[in-house]
């Protein structure tokens, strides 16, 4: 029988995006190939995978986070507020102006999102 490798570096892993932007299944699917330590993957959220696997390389989860995240929720908020004035009009060129500009903020939060 081959031996199961146990330590194995956070390099090795070969991951081509960071933890955070990986999806529920991809990380669990990392876990069950790479990481036999971790057990239970297949009922646990994503949030608890992400740790998790920190935990096994002793990466500390930085808790500051984006700096732009204040800044993209306003965004948001703004956004929510006026597709609820949108759905109301019924004057098709403010809803297409509306429209619009909805459409530039969303470009804008996600230019935030990458900036960091």
């Amino acid at each position: 029988m081959s031996e199961v490798k146990t330590e194995i570096s956070f390099d090795e892993l070969g991951l081509t995006k960071p933890l955070e932007k990986m999806t529920a299944k991809e990380l669990r699917a990392l876990i069950i190939e790479k990481l036999p330590m971790i057990v239970g993957a297949s009922g646990k959220d994503k949030g608890l995978l992400v740790t998790e696997i920190k935990d096994v390389f002793g990466i500390v989860a930085d808790e500051a986070g984006s700096p732009y995240k204040k800044q993209i929720g306003e965004i948001k908020k703004q956004i929510r507020a006026m597709r609820v004035e949108k759905d109301a009009m019924t004057d098709s060129n403010k809803r297409d102006f509306l429209r619009r500009k909805i459409n530039k903020l969303k470009k804008r939060t996600r230019q935030l999102a990458r900036a960091i």
